[in-house]
């Protein structure tokens, strides 16, 4: 395989993240790699910039931006063959008190975000006949777990979202994947965990502490290394055949049983539940 050439668009690339390591993962493959984040965060980028590395400001929930960045990459490389949708934010706390303008901000970045992309770069990768679009889920888009429940749900319409897209734009020559990380170790679940603070929930303020331990989950000794997940979606996406999904990072496996039983039995595993974030029996059927 040899991608030299390939212009790869990835967003979210804050420093410790998976996105950052995306970056660099793909620049080893040969590839020309836009790296992008929120404008305040760029220069901690600045270590990534190199022959094959570019750092642009972008903010995925806007339409101004999103265009802005997408014609300066067009004017320069003509053409972007991968588009490595990566930008996300976390959401924890119980749906019946989460505030309603965190939820709006997590499906505007998850959802909407992914979608402002795609719509930008989308008729580019038409004009060329080809391309790859990388939507990053999560496995918990498929397995839900209590204090996470819009981020879950972003992550699911994610997936829902690759699948229509998959279909819809074979017809053009471009292939649609969904990642679907497991636990992986990076500044995301850390940042998560730091938001919650001291925060005192109300209806659930006898559960501050499992709360907590939620957001903390992905960041356990079963997590993956961001790098080593970046590796291997970068390998995958360059692929001759991009897979229609790609699942990696730590838990994956038992993750996927338990996506498979909630088919038939329509609820979630209390042993996922009390393994990983230690909740009381009575908060475990969905």
């Amino acid at each position: 395989m040899s991608p030299t050439g390939k212009v790869v668009l990835i967003t979210g690339c804050a420093k410790g993240g998976i996105g950052y390591e995306y970056c660099k993962a793909f620049s080893r493959l040969g590839c020309h790699v836009i790296g992008t984040d929120i404008a305040n965060r760029l220069p901690e980028l600045s270590d990534l910039e190199s022959d094959r590395i570019r750092v642009l400001p972008l903010d995925v929930s806007s339409d101004d931006s999103v265009m802005s960045a997408v014609t300066k990459i067009i004017a320069e490389f003509d053409n972007i063959d991968v588009l490595i949708n990566n930008a996300g934010v976390s959401c924890t706390g119980p749906m019946a008190e989460l505030p309603l303008e965190t939820v709006r901000r997590t499906w505007e970045v998850n959802c909407l975000g992914q979608l402002r992309l795609i719509q930008a770069v989308v008729p580019h990768m038409i004009r060329s006949k080809s391309g790859c679009i990388a939507n990053v889920g999560s496995m918990v888009g498929q397995v839900p777990t209590p204090w996470a429940g819009t981020y879950c749900a972003s992550k699911a319409w994610d997936h829902a979202m690759s699948d229509v897209l998959r279909m819809e734009l074979k017809p053009f020559g471009v292939h649609v994947t969904k990642v679907m990380p497991g636990m992986v170790r990076s500044n995301f679940g850390r940042a998560d965990s730091d938001r919650l603070g001291s925060k005192e929930w109300g209806i659930y303020k006898g559960f501050n502490e499992v709360i907590k331990e939620r957001a903390r989950a992905s960041q356990s000794g079963r997590a993956a290394e961001a790098a080593e997940v970046a590796r291997v979606v970068a390998r995958r996406v360059l692929s001759p055949q991009p897979p229609r999904e790609i699942i990696v990072g730590g838990f994956t496996g038992f993750l996927s049983l338990l996506a498979w039983g909630a088919v038939g039995s329509g609820y979630c595993s209390s042993l996922f539940i009390s393994l990983q974030i230690k909740l009381p029996r009575l908060v475990v059927p969905c």
